[in-house]
């Protein structure tokens, strides 16, 4: 239906998939050793009971640490995202704070460690 110049249609859900995608090579690009074992997903919205050891769960992220043979994970959850963004520039950075925040987290260290731009 589209034409090669022209950009084929994305969804919205396609979109915030590719700028994740986007996100995490830079962060690879940057830590290789802390991004490699870590498993990402984005899922549509967070689940509606929270886990009983949390407190007060994040609807944004989710972090999951490795344990028992499963590596560590970081989730996306993408309709909270998005609705709190109303340019893709947002968006953009959003998602980078979000993986940003959740790796530092995970790995013990400062999200302004790992990106300096983290919270700007």
């Amino acid at each position: 239906m589209f034409g090669a110049r022209l950009p084929r249609y994305r969804t919205r859900s396609g979109m915030f998939d590719d700028m994740t995608a986007a996100q995490i090579r830079r962060l690879h690009d940057a830590w290789p050793n802390l991004v490699a074992d870590i498993q990402f997903a984005v899922e549509d919205v967070p689940p509606s009971a929270p886990a009983p050891w949390e407190d007060q769960p994040d609807p944004l992220s989710q972090g999951f640490a490795a344990g028992r043979g499963i590596p560590a994970r970081i989730v996306l959850y993408r309709l909270p995202i998005q609705t709190r963004c109303r340019t893709r520039m947002e968006l953009q950075l959003a998602i980078r704070d979000e993986l940003v925040s959740r790796l530092a987290n995970l790995s013990g260290r400062r999200p302004e460690e790992i990106d300096p731009d983290w919270g700007l």
